[in-house]
C-alpha cells in the first residue's frame, strides 16, 4: 500500500508539500505562515495599500481601525512590513482552535466584561507594548460591525498611549462590507463572494499627537473612509450602467408601476428606454444639447423620460412644476435648454408657456414604427449587456461627469441649479442599500417629486438599479389613492415627508399599508408624537433621516434593528437623524470660527464625502462660500452625541443675533405651537405659524410672528412663554404677530421661508 502511495506523482508530491510545510512552520512559523496567509489574500482579494509612509519604521505606534470583517486583523499584519501586534476579545484569542497561531502572532487579549481589573491589565500590556517600540492595532468599535456604519470608539485606547508620547495612527479599511466574512445581510459566511478576486484597500492616516479625545481619533478614521469612497470612484459602476443590468436580470418580472395602470417589467422598461432614446435622437436632442428638461410627476412616463435622455447621455433637469413660470424660464435660461420633455395630459392639467420647445411623450410614441420595436427588443432580449454597453458608449462616461442638475425650492432665495455627477448619486444610493438592505421583495412607494433630489435618487433611480420594484404617483397628498397603490402592489417602504405623513395617518386604511415595513422621512423636522401616531396605526416607526439638495440628498439616516440585520448594535434613535452615512463625515464647529466643537456641543453641521455636489451651476462664488477643503456647510445647527447620533437643532439662516446671542427660530416655534396647544397630528401643523426676523435699529433684528388665527390671545401665549423659562431676548413683542389667512409653504411642505421674510418685511414697511 506504502508502494502504491509512492508511485503516485499526486498524491506524493501532496506529501512532500505538507511534511516541509510542517517542518518549515515548526522553524520559523511567523515567516512561513505570513507567506501562506499572502498567497490565500492573493489570491482571494486584491489589496492596495495607500499612505503607507504614515506607519513609522520605527518606534511605538498604535494603529486604530475600524472593524468590518473577521479577517481584519489578517490584513492589517500583511499590510505592514514589521510586525503587528493585535489587540483581540480573549475569547476567540484563547480558543483552542486559534490559539497556536494567536500566540506566533503575539495577539493582546482583552475583555471587556472581564472586571475592571483584567480590563487594566490588558491595556497596560499593549502600553508596555508601544513604549517598547512595537506597532499595536486595536479596533476601537470593540466588535465587528452590523450595520455598515461606523461604530463609537471606546475610550481605551487613549489609556493605552497615554503620557507616552506614542502617535496614534487612524487605518481605514474599505470594501469589506458585502464580503463573506461581513455581516453583511444579517448573517456571517453563508453568501456568496460579489466578485473575484475581491478589491480591498487599507489607508493610513497621518499620525495623532497625544490625543486627548476619542472621538478626534473617529474623526480622523471616518475622513479616511470618505477618502476612501472618493479615490476608488472608478470601481464604481454609473447608474445608466446599473440600471442595464438590473433590467437584463429581470426581464420577466415587474419593474416598475403606476397608478394609471402602466405596468412594466425590466424587459418591458429597457426596451421603452431603447425607443425613446433613438425617438429623441431623431426629434433634434443631438450633441449640441448636453442639458434637456424634463416637466412630469412621478408616472412611468416620467421615468422612461429620465432613463432614455441619459442613456443617451444628456444631463437631465426635472423642472419643479410648482414654481411660476418665470422662475421656471430662469433654470432653463441657465442651463442653455433648447427641448423640454413633457406630455400634453400633464399640461393639460398645468399649462404653461416657457423659453424652450416642448416634445410630447404621446407625439414619440406614435412615431414608433414596427421596425423600431423589433430592434429595440432584440437588443433587450438577445444582446449580452457588455455589448449594450458598448453600442451606448456607456463605457466612456466618466463617473466624475454631470449626471442631474437639481434646482433648489429658493426658500431663502433664488434657485441654485446643485450639479450632482454619476458619483454623487451612485455613491448615495449605495449607502442606501448598505444600511437598509434592500431586496427583490421590497416595493418601493414613488411619490415625491422627481425635481426633487429625495424623489430623483431615492424613488427614480434607487429603484432602477437596485432590487426593489416601485409604484408611483402623481400628487403626494392623495393619500386615498396611495392606499389602494400600497394594497394592491403590497408597498414595503415609502419616502415621504412629515408633512405628508399626516394626511395618511388621517385617510389612509390601517389595511392598506399592512405590508409597509420602512418609512424614511426627511425634508423636515419629524415631530415624536407624529411618529408615535403613525406607528400605532401602521406598526411601523417612521424612520427619520437628514439630506440636502447638495448631498444628493442624503447625508445620515436612522436604520431599523430589523433592517439592519441586528440588535446588538442599534443603529436608531428617535430624536435624531441617525449616523452618517458610510464613506460621509460630520463635525459641528463653531460657526465663525469654524473650530471643532467636538462631541455634545451645539455648532454649524459640516459634511463631507463623495455625496457633496460638484458645485452650484454659473456661481463659483456661492460654491466657495458652502465647501472648503471638501467640507459643505450644511447651514443647519447640531450636536453629535457619543454614539454618532445627530440632532438638528436649527437652521444658521434661522437664527438671528440679538444682543450678541443667537436665537433659534425652530425653538421658539415649538415652544409657540404647545403653548398654542396645537396638536402635531393637526394635517395643517407645519403651516400654522412661522417664525422670522427683520432689522432693527436698536437690538439687531426683531423676531416676528407669522400665524393662522391661534386658539388663544396673543398676550395670554407671551405670558405662558415666559413662565415656561423661554428666555426673554427670544419673547417676540406682541405687535410682531402678524395674522394670515395661509403661511407660505413649497410644494414639499416645507415653509418657503423666502416668502415668510417677505410678508414681514412689507408689514413692517408699511407700519413706516
Amino acid at each position: 500500500m506504502f508502494d502504491d502511495f509512492l508511485q503516485s506523482p499526486l498524491l506524493f508530491g501532496l506529501f512532500a508539500v505538507l511534511t516541509v510545510g510542517v517542518v518549515l512552520t515548526w522553524v520559523m512559523p511567523e515567516k512561513i505562515i505570513r507567506v501562506l496567509t499572502r498567497f490565500f489574500c492573493f489570491f482571494v482579494y486584491r489589496i492596495k495599500i495607500h499612505h503607507r509612509e504614515n506607519l513609522p519604521k520605527k518606534g511605538g505606534a498604535l494603529l486604530v481601525a475600524n472593524h468590518v470583517s473577521w479577517i481584519d486583523g489578517i490584513l492589517m499584519l500583511l499590510s505592514s512590513a514589521r510586525p503587528i501586534r493585535l489587540i483581540g476579545y480573549s475569547d476567540y484569542v484563547n480558543n483552542w482552535k486559534v490559539r497556536w497561531i494567536t500566540k506566533i502572532f503575539h495577539v493582546i487579549p482583552i475583555k471587556g466584561d472581564g472586571g475592571p481589573k483584567a480590563l487594566l491589565r490588558s491595556l497596560e500590556a499593549a502600553r508596555e507594548a508601544v513604549k517598547n517600540g512595537e506597532l499595536v492595532c486595536i479596533f476601537a468599535e470593540g466588535e465587528v460591525t452590523r450595520t455598515g456604519q461606523l461604530q463609537p470608539f471606546q475610550r481605551g485606547l487613549l489609556r493605552i498611549v497615554q503620557g507616552t508620547n506614542t502617535p496614534v495612527i487612524p487605518v481605514f479599511l474599505g470594501g469589506l462590507w458585502g464580503s463573506v466574512f461581513s455581516f453583511f445581510g444579517g448573517k456571517l459566511f453563508w453568501k456568496v463572494p460579489r466578485r473575484w478576486p475581491y478589491p480591498v484597500s487599507i489607508s493610513y492616516g497621518k499620525p495623532i499627537d497625544k490625543p486627548d479625545d476619542v472621538n478626534r481619533v473617529r474623526l480622523a478614521v471616518e475622513e479616511l473612509g470618505a477618502e476612501t469612497m472618493e479615490r476608488e470612484i472608478n470601481r464604481e459602476q454609473i447608474p445608466q450602467r446599473r440600471f442595464l443590468r438590473k433590467c437584463k436580470s429581470k426581464l420577466f418580472r415587474r419593474k416598475i408601476a403606476d397608478s394609471s395602470g402602466a405596468e412594466l417589467t425590466g424587459g418591458k422598461l429597457l426596451t421603452a428606454t431603447l425607443l425613446f432614446r433613438k425617438l429623441l435622437q431623431k426629434n433634434g436632442i443631438d450633441d449640441s444639447q448636453e442639458m434637456v428638461g424634463i416637466l412630469l410627476p412621478p408616472s412611468a412616463g416620467g421615468v422612461i423620460a429620465n432613463t432614455s435622455l441619459s442613456l443617451l447621455g444628456k444631463v437631465t433637469v426635472n423642472l419643479n412644476y410648482t414654481m411660476t413660470e418665470d422662475v421656471l424660464d430662469f433654470c432653463i435660461e441657465q442651463c442653455h435648454i433648447k427641448y423640454v420633455l413633457t406630455s400634453r395630459r400633464f399640461l393639460e392639467k398645468k399649462p404653461y408657456q416657457l423659453n424652450a420647445k416642448f416634445l410630447y411623450l404621446e407625439d414619440l410614441k406614435e412615431q414608433i414604427g414596427t421596425l423600431q420595436k423589433i430592434t429595440a427588443a432584440l437588443q433587450t432580449y438577445l444582446l449580452p449587456t457588455w455589448l449594450l454597453e458598448r453600442m451606448l458608449k456607456l463605457t466612456t462616461i466618466n463617473p466624475d461627469n454631470l449626471f442631474t442638475i437639481i434646482f433648489t425650492s429658493g426658500s431663502t432665495g433664488v434657485p441654485k441649479g446643485v450639479m450632482l455627477t454619476h458619483h454623487n448619486v451612485m455613491s448615495n444610493m449605495s449607502g442606501v442599500d448598505q444600511a437598509f438592505h434592500l431586496t427583490d421583495k421590497d416595493v418601493l412607494l414613488g411619490v415625491l417629486p422627481f425635481f426633487h433630489s429625495f424623489g430623483f435618487t431615492g424613488t427614480l433611480w434607487l429603484p432602477l438599479v437596485f432590487d426593489p420594484e416601485a409604484v408611483y404617483h402623481f400628487n403626494p397628498l392623495d393619500a386615498r389613492q396611495i392606499g389602494k397603490l400600497c394594497k394592491k402592489y403590497g408597498a414595503t417602504i415609502t419616502m415621504t415627508t412629515p408633512t405628508f405623513m399626516r394626511t395618511y395617518i388621517k385617510r389612509c386604511k390601517e389595511e392598506e399599508l399592512a405590508e409597509m415595513d420602512l418609512t424614511i422621512v426627511g425634508a423636515e423636522k419629524l415631530p415624536i408624537q407624529l411618529a408615535h401616531a403613525f406607528q400605532e396605526k401602521f406598526g411601523v416607526m417612521p424612520t427619520e433621516g437628514y439630506g440636502t439638495t447638495e448631498l444628493s440628498p442624503v447625508g445620515a439616516a436612522n436604520v431599523p434593528d430589523h433592517r439592519s440585520g441586528s440588535k446588538e448594535q442599534s443603529g436608531y434613535k428617535l430624536g435624531t437623524v441617525g449616523r452618517p452615512f458610510p464613506g460621509v463625515v460630520a463635525k459641528v464647529v463653531n460657526p465663525e470660527t469654524r473650530e471643532d466643537l467636538g462631541i455634545e456641543k451645539e455648532g454649524l453641521l459640516l459634511m463631507k464625502g463623495p455625496n457633496v455636489m460638484k458645485g452650484y451651476l454659473n456661481m463659483p462664488e456661492k460654491t466657495a462660500e458652502v465647501i472648503q477643503d471638501g467640507w459643505y456647510n450644511t447651514g443647519d445647527f447640531a450636536k453629535i452625541d457619543a454614539e454618532g447620533f445627530i440632532e438638528i437643532t436649527g437652521r444658521q439662516s434661522r437664527f438671528s443675533k440679538i444682543g450678541g446671542e443667537m436665537v433659534p427660530h425652530l425653538k421658539i416655534e415649538e415652544a409657540l405651537l404647545e403653548v398654542a396647544n396645537h396638536s402635531n397630528d393637526d394635517e395643517d401643523a407645519p403651516a400654522l405659524l412661522a417664525v422670522t426676523a427683520v432689522p432693527h435699529e436698536t437690538k439687531g433684528e426683531r423676531i416676528v410672528v407669522i400665524n393662522r388665527p391661534l386658539s388663544k390671545p396673543v398676550a395670554e401665549i407671551l405670558k405662558e412663554l415666559s413662565q415656561r423659562g423661554l428666555p426673554n431676548l427670544w419673547l417676540p413683542s406682541a405687535d410682531s404677530f402678524i395674522e394670515v389667512e395661509e403661511v407660505p409653504v413649497l410644494g414639499t411642505g416645507k415653509l418657503d421661508l423666502k416668502a415668510v421674510k417677505q410678508i414681514a418685511e412689507d408689514h413692517f414697511c408699511k407700519e413706516q
